[in-house]
């Protein structure tokens, strides 16, 4: 069990998912000017590709430390 390896693949984990926090709250607290100017979708799919990374990340990790890869 390599903790700096953990780490490496961690960190970088919880910065995707402290990005998509940010994002939510910046597309909800922004909804109305962003759907005037026709961005809302395109917000919604990043960040719809944002949690989709965050959890195939966190699945990976998940999978690799059960295996004892890491």
């Amino acid at each position: 069990m390599n903790r700096k390896l953990r780490l490496a693949w961690i960190i970088p984990n919880v910065f995707c998912y402290l990005m998509a926090f940010g994002l939510t709250f910046f597309v909800i607290s922004n909804l109305k000017g962003l759907e005037e100017i026709h961005r809302l979708s395109i917000y919604f799919v990043m960040l719809f590709l944002l949690l989709s990374v965050s959890l195939f990340g966190s699945y990976r990790i998940w999978t690799w430390i059960k295996k004892g890869k890491m």
